[in-house]
């Protein structure tokens, strides 16, 4: 492992995961992408509210102020999570036009990626043999390494 990506989730649920991607990192002196996904529903969100704050304020707030927000959040989780691992990391933020899966393979790629950590969603147990539709779909198109932790 040369470069991984993990999918990045503010909740505590995905801490434990996020801790085992970096040390994993850490152990083979590689680097860590954290991509944050922003769903077109939250784009909306976040746009009207920026809309009422520009007004406001005179000024102008467009897709790249959200993006930027879902770095530093990022950034500042990770820092809180990983901050004690001796890993290098950047985080990165898409929209996810076209779908979760596509946005997180087209994002390993473009960042060179050879491994891709995931969370996996609370399921039954076959459920939990099934995956999630994100899940599978980055496990049959990723060319590399996936890690999928089911809870």
């Amino acid at each position: 492992m040369e470069r991984a990506l993990i999918v990045h989730e503010e909740s505590h649920s995905t801490e434990p995961l996020l801790r085992e991607a970096a040390t994993l990192a850490a152990g083979v002196d590689a680097e860590l992408v954290i991509l944050s996904l922003v769903t077109p529903e939250e784009l909306d969100q976040d746009l009207e509210t920026l809309e009422t704050i520009a007004d406001i304020e005179h000024t102008d707030y467009g897709a790249d102020t959200v993006l930027q927000s879902a770095v530093v959040a990022a950034k500042d989780h990770a820092a809180d999570v990983i901050g004690d691992v001796d890993v290098e990391y950047t985080a990165v933020a898409s929209i996810a036009d076209d779908g979760a899966a596509r946005t997180i393979v087209e994002t390993a790629v473009q960042n060179d990626c050879d491994h891709v950590f995931l969370a996996g969603r609370k399921r039954s147990p076959t459920g939990k043999v099934l995956f999630g539709d994100v899940a599978q779909s980055v496990l049959l198109n990723f060319e590399g390494r996936v890690t999928v932790e089911l809870s």
